[in-house]
């Protein structure tokens, strides 16, 4: 079976003049679904209503499927008014460049781009996904509104990806080491890709950080940022004023200042993540773990009844008659 995309939900939930938070849900096919990919479509008052990327404007997001949390992500800051890649763009351009993208064509006309990885087999038929999504607003007015969900599907998947909710953590500065556990879901199995650590400012508060299973000294956050590819120009993300009209653009970057990505490489979940951060400034840090697994077995069936119904005419009778003996 071949890649398919399949739209499931169009609709008007997307940030305006104030800051908003939607709540939606809607049916979609069974099948092998790769990933969700979430279009924001919008028309600015002005150019400078929005500074950052279109993902400075998502500040939560939580994804459901039949029951399941599946992504439940949080925005530490807004950096809607600093030229830069938003937290959201970084976190999910780390997963793999392309998943949170603008076409960065005009100032005021936004159309942006959120590809969420899931790598879940969900049963034939019909399934259920529900998502809140939480923005902060561009203090003007927003025409145009509309976003669509779509859905990819792939039989080929390799694996299942699972964003936990984030730990949060107050640091006490002043150059201070401090250890950090970041709790992992105890219902999800795999490993641990990588860990999104993000400050409470757009500032590099955080000056080091150590997992402590995977290193026997702290390492800044340039090596970090070294280690994870960011140095290599490896943050790509649009700014309304570098807009090209017909042909887009996107500014390169080494760092997102207050944010950075620790690749773990599929770290065993035997126990929680556990760290030791220095930290420069008190803040709050927040720690957003991305969980994978290997795709086992077949998609799943549908609802299956568990306990057999054994009909016997002969013993229907019997029974009737209360003729046992």
């Amino acid at each position: 079976m071949a890649v398919r995309y399949t739209l499931v939900e169009s609709n008007t939930d997307v940030f305006g003049n104030a800051g908003a938070t939607y709540n939606r849900g809607f049916n979609i096919p069974g099948g092998a679904v790769d990933e969700f990919i979430i279009r924001i479509q919008a028309t600015l008052n002005a150019a400078g209503d929005i500074v950052a990327d279109t993902g400075s404007m998502i500040t939560a997001l939580r994804l459901v499927l039949n029951g399941e949390t599946i992504t439940d992500y949080r925005a530490n800051f807004s950096n809607d008014a600093t030229v830069g890649a938003s937290a959201t763009s970084y976190f999910f351009n780390s997963m793999g460049q392309g998943r949170a993208l603008d076409v960065n064509v005009s100032g005021t006309a936004k159309d942006f781009y959120l590809r969420i990885p899931v790598g879940r087999n969900i049963p034939a038929g019909i399934s259920r996904l529900e998502y809140t999504i939480q923005y902060d607003g561009t203090g003007a007015a927003v025409t145009n509104p509309a976003l669509q969900v779509w859905c990819r599907y792939n039989p080929n998947f390799a694996q299942t990806t699972t964003i936990g909710a984030p730990t949060s953590f107050l640091s006490a500065g002043g150059g201070a080491t401090e250890q950090v556990v970041v709790r992992v879901p105890q219902n999800v199995p795999g490993f641990l890709a990588g860990v999104l650590i993000q400050g409470g400012t757009e500032a590099d508060t955080m000056t080091s950080a150590r997992v402590v299973s995977q290193s026997d000294y702290s390492i800044d956050i340039d090596m970090w940022r070294a280690l994870n590819g960011d140095l290599m120009n490896g943050i790509m993300y649009a700014q309304g004023a570098a807009a090209v009209a017909g042909q887009g653009l996107l500014t390169f970057s080494q760092a997102s200042l207050g944010l950075v990505f620790l690749p773990l490489f599929n770290l065993s979940l035997k126990d929680d993540l556990r760290m030791q951060i220095t930290t420069g400034g008190a803040e709050t840090f927040t720690f957003t773990p991305v969980i994978v697994s290997p795709v086992v077995g077949k998609p799943q069936p549908s609802q299956v009844q568990t306990q057999p119904v054994r009909t016997s005419t002969s013993g229907a009778i019997l029974s009737d008659s209360n003729a046992q003996v």
